[in-house]
């Protein structure tokens, strides 16, 4: 989400050069995989890269773990990058997810909506993921999110229905709301109130699964 204390472009280039260091360490988010797992690329923002907690709580890693407990071989590569707008997620897109990867869970506009980015802007570079995505042949599961309601019921109807559109337009899973069961509850969530704390991410992790599962059930169709 948005930054409070570093400036914009330093702190961005800070978490970007932290993703660059661990697709170099072999991009694990938890445990090592064995080369032959399911390699899943978690492409998203701070609710992504674990702003505020330590790497192994994040939700890449936190969700490897939960994977793995359930006895699937998974590789969850956290491409999370604080502060990314969907614009933003689209210019790192390239080189952000891997030739490798398998399988993408696609976390962003948590900052379009905060800010209150023109829905038709956001629409079109989630829109250019989405067919990056789809070129490449991997199976996605979108994590939708809601606009707060401070930008009026108009905005929040029209950027809450990005998701399920592209969801539907480009064949893809969707898990309708990324923070659900945690949004503005204080015990699941940091100071700021908007960042969820590890058990938050927890709680996250805990419903979104079922949707994990079923988008390696696409990967193992496939391969």
């Amino acid at each position: 989400m948005f930054q409070q204390v570093l400036s914009f472009p330093f702190y961005r280039l800070v978490q970007m050069v932290v993703v660059v260091a661990l697709f170099n360490a072999g991009g694990l988010a938890g445990s090592a995989a064995a080369k032959d797992a399911i390699k899943l690329v978690a492409f998203g923002d701070s609710l992504t890269a674990g702003f505020g907690v330590a790497l192994r709580d994040a939700f890449p890693a936190q969700l490897q773990a939960a994977l793995n407990a359930r006895g699937h071989k998974v590789e969850v590569v956290n491409a999370g990058v604080s502060g990314d707008t969907a614009s933003a997620g689209l210019e790192r897109f390239d080189w952000a997810v891997p030739d490798d990867a398998d399988a993408v869970i696609l976390e962003l506009g948590a900052n379009d909506a905060l800010r209150g980015i023109d829905v038709a802007a956001t629409t079109k570079s989630m829109d250019a993921i989405m067919g990056r995505l789809a070129a490449r042949k991997l199976p996605v599961l979108v994590a939708g999110m809601r606009a707060p309601k401070n930008w009026g019921d108009s905005y929040a109807a029209q950027f809450d229905a990005i998701f399920p559109a592209l969801a539907t337009k480009y064949d893809a899973l969707l898990y309708p709301f990324f923070l659900d069961g945690v949004v503005m509850d204080p015990a699941l969530n940091q100071g700021d109130g908007i960042h969820p704390t590890a058990p938050g991410i927890k709680v996250i992790v805990a419903r979104i699964l079922p949707s994990v599962e079923a988008l390696i059930g696409r990967v193992a169709a496939v391969k």
